[in-house]
Order: structure tokens, then sequence, then C-alpha cells
């Protein structure tokens, strides 16, 4: 059978070292997840459904076809050990338990942990201690869906009347149907709101009533929530709180008094009912994103991904440094080099950095036109003192404003060359100017734009996630799209120990 696959060598290889991956300790850990229910069904051995998880990232498999597969796929019976089973070894509802346990408790990022222990002892290899790393994005979109106002508005009301009407006992359909037309909102019911309104989009004045029909509907099903004792419902109190919440953010009103759609868009603007987590983001001014970003951490000497990140799609880059960080602390591990992009020089990991982490990244351009620009002052760091061309030095403090006196530029015979300012040239520091000193001069030698040359890693590493991940997210929610990624990195990881030789292939 193992000599049959040829292609999807992971199921050969999990084969092979399923029980290195889960040995007993690991899984004695994931035991410890069911403590708090020591009776019930016959158990299923939580490393069986561990390379089950591990599968399915690999395959992007959903959890119908997980289960499908373990009957119909002799390459997933022969990693789970089920081989010509009639019946699948657990069930959709188990294998969706096990991965909320794994989440609840943290022990997602233990699988990132173990393919990082895994690399040493197959390689003979040590993949521990302090390391140099590359860290880099890219876009994850949303699963749910992005709407506009007028539909975020329809869309919260119709959930709550849903939840309405399975409380009365009705169906769904029927019963939401019913419950909008007492509440006097029969354009709930129907499957588009705007459709139901049936109006000339093109006209202003349409989109004005349109608006004062939703946000009118949003009173009349809190007052019809009321009315059935629903407003105590989980469901129902987060449909209207969704629903107050896109009102807020995205209408305002007018000086004459009137309500209308704000102008711009609101900061940390809600984009989706169904993932109140997602937001409208860039990776670059043409590149926009709906959704998440995800970031990795790639180890650039061995290539495995020790620490992984999701952040929302409108938080700067370096918010995810805490992410980063509890995951290599995880790991008792401390970062010896770093290279990232400009993106990533406000983070933690370089604003709290030890004396010994070296930064490698590309520094920001300095230009000044024809006239002198920053690098043609020196800077000296240790006595806190700027010197211009012309040799006139004054002191800084990092982060201030250098001015020089005027009296002194105006006399200054290099004055054409550096200012037409009548205050005299003036120099803004950065707070970390040190290091942006250092980027700079660095990349002017041979030797420092190889250095940087090696966060292509990261890239291609970056390539590899998105390809098993895929550029849509495949859960709502940004733990559970952690979750996701962390998978995803072990399947890279042992992707990356699968191609090692073993240590005594190294030694021969």
């Amino acid at each position: 059978m193992i000599k049959r696959i040829k292609r999807a060598k992971l199921f050969v290889w999990l084969r092979e070292h399923r029980h290195e991956l889960f040995d007993a300790d690991f899984q004695a850990e994931l035991a410890q997840m069911y403590q708090d229910r020591p009776v019930g069904q016959p158990p299923v051995p939580p490393a069986q459904l561990g390379l089950a998880t591990i599968l399915q990232a690999y395959t992007g498999a959903s959890d119908d076809e997980v289960i499908e597969a373990t009957v119909m796929d002799r390459r997933w019976q022969l990693v789970l050990d089920c081989m010509d089973h009639a019946q699948a070894p657990f069930s959709k509802a188990t294998l969706g338990a096990f991965r909320t346990r794994l989440i609840e408790h943290g022990l997602d990022r233990r699988l990132v942990e173990r393919t990082v222990a895994l690399y040493g002892q197959l390689t003979g290899r040590v993949a521990a201690g302090r390391l140099r790393a590359a860290l880099d994005s890219s876009p994850l979109w949303g699963a749910g869906r992005v709407e506009d106002t007028i539909n975020l508005l329809g869309h919260a009301l119709r959930k709550v009347v849903g939840v309405l009407a399975r409380q009365q006992g009705w169906g769904l359909a029927e019963g939401t149907r019913v419950l909008a037309e007492r509440a006097g909102v029969a354009e709930l019911a129907a499957s588009s709101l705007k459709a139901a309104l049936d109006l000339d989009w093109d006209d202003p004045a349409a989109l004005q009533h349109a608006l004062g029909v939703v946000l009118a509907a949003v009173g009349r099903v809190e007052g019809l929530a009321g009315e059935l004792g629903g407003t105590q419902d989980p469901d129902v109190a987060g449909g209207l709180a969704a629903a107050r919440q896109v009102q807020d953010q995205d209408v305002a009103t007018d000086e004459q008094g009137v309500v209308r759609l704000r102008q711009g868009v609101a900061r940390d603007r809600r984009i989706s009912i169904e993932d109140p987590q997602m937001r409208h983001g860039r990776k670059t001014k043409s590149q926009r994103i709906d959704g998440y970003k995800r970031h990795v951490l790639c180890d650039l000497d061995t290539e495995l991904v020790p620490a992984v990140g999701v952040t929302a799609a409108n938080v700067a880059e370096a918010e995810v440094a805490d992410q980063i960080t509890a995951d290599l602390d995880a790991q008792q591990r401390t970062l010896a080099e770093l290279d990232i992009d400009r993106a990533y020089l406000s983070s933690s990991l370089v604003r709290d950095r030890p004396d010994d982490l070296q930064i490698f990244c590309k520094a920001f351009p300095v230009r000044n036109g024809p006239r002198f620009a920053k690098p043609a002052f020196t800077l000296d760091f240790d006595q806190g003192l700027l010197t211009c061309p012309n040799h006139v030095t004054v002191a800084f403090t990092p982060g201030g404003k250098v001015q020089f006196p005027p009296q002194t530029c105006q006399a200054c015979p290099l004055r054409t060359q550096c200012t037409t300012s009548a205050r005299g040239r003036s120099v803004q520091i950065h707070p970390d100017e040190r290091l942006l000193a250092e980027l700079r001069a660095r990349q002017q030698t041979p030797h420092g734009r190889a250095k940087l040359r090696e966060r292509v890693k990261v890239e291609h590493t970056l390539a590899h996630v998105g390809r098993w991940q895929g550029r849509r997210a495949r859960y709502l929610g940004q733990r559970k799209n952690l979750f996701d990624l962390r998978r995803v990195a072990v399947v890279h990881n042992l992707h990356v120990i699968a191609r090692q030789p073993s240590p005594a292939k190294q030694a021969a």
C-alpha cells in the first residue's frame, strides 16, 4: 500500500513517524483535555484525532469529507490505523469537539512545538535556543459575508427575528415572515432586503428612504423582542447589539437634524454580521483586504515555522509581536537575528529588543530633493550631537527635532545646498534613529545586501502556507483562524522534516 502512494507523500511519512510526533507524553497531555468528562461514550484516542486534524489541513477537507475519507480513502486509513473499517473511527461531532478543546487548552500551539522538537530528534540538529528568523505577512480574506450598511442592518435584524421565531415554535422561514409582518417590517423576511425595498438605487433619495426604513426597523424589532420576552436570549441580544453597532458606526445626524450615512469609514468599522472580528484593511496602497492578516516567523537555518499570528486586517503588522513573542517564550527560544520589512519596525520585537539582537531590514529612503538629506549629517549617538556638512554641531534627543540657528544658516557657504528656510535647517530625529542609521549603512555594502536577500525564505514559506490554507479563511473569528494557521504551520514543518536526511545518511 505504501509503495503505491506516488503523490501526497505526507501520508506515508505520518504512517511511519506518527508515534514519534504523538509520543506517550504528548498523548497524555492531550488526554488531560478530557478530565472534566471521565465517563460517557467510548473514548477515541486523541492522537488519532490529532492526526486527522493535521490531514484535514493538508488536504483542505471539510469535517464531513474527513469522516468520509476515513472510510473511503485508504491513505487516510493508513495513517489513522483503521484499514478496511466499514465505519468511521469517530464522528463529525467528536472531531469538532476535539478541535474546540485544542483551542480552549492552547494545545494547537503545542502541535507546532512538537514538530520543532521532532526536527531535532530525527535529524540530530537541535532546533532550539537562539535563532535567526524572518517575519512576514500575507492577506487572509475573511469567511464572513461583507455587506454595506443597509444589508448589515437587515442581516442583523433578520437573525434576531429568526431566533424569536424558533422560540415561538415556528419554522424558520414561516416564523420569520409572520413575525416580520407583526413588527411592521415585512421586508426583513425577504432573502434580499434591497430587493424587497425595490428602489432605484441610483437615486440619492432612494438611499435616504431605505436608510429611514431600516433604522425604524431596528426599534420595531427591539420592541418585538421585548414583547415576546426574548431579550434575555444571547442570540437575540447579540443580534440587536450588532444592529446598534452598525447604526452607531455608519449613521450620523447632520446640522439640519437629518439622519444620513456617515462620510468616510469609521475607525474599526464592523463589515460582517457573521464574523464580527473581520475588518477592512490594506496590505499595500493598492491591495485591500477584508478579513485578517496572517503572520509567519520562519527559522532561516532550518526553514521551520516556530511561531505564527493572526491579526485583523486594519491592525498594523507590528501589533502581532505579542503573539510571536508568546510562541517563542513557550518554546524557551530567543531571537539572535530578525529579518523584517519596514512594517514591523515599530513592533515591540524591535522597540524592546535586547542589545545582542540584530535587526535586518531595508531602510526607509531618505530624500530631500537636490539638497542635503539626513545621511549627509553626522550623528554622534554617544554624545547626542548632530553635525551638519559645514561642521556646525548641535545637540539632539531621539524622537525630537533639531533646529539649527537661523543666523548660522544665513552665513553658511553651503546654504543653497542645504535649505531655503529663513528659520534655518531642521532635522527630525527618529526615536530609534541609531537603528535606522545602521540599516542605511549596512545596505550600502555587498554583505548587508546579501543579508537582506535571506528573507526570501519567509516569502517562500508564506507561499507554501497560502497553498494549504488558501487565500480565504476557513473559520469565523480570529482565534479559530489562528488554530487553522498553526496546523498549516505543522503541515509545513512536517514537509521540512520529511526532506531532511537521517543522521546516519549525513554521517555517510
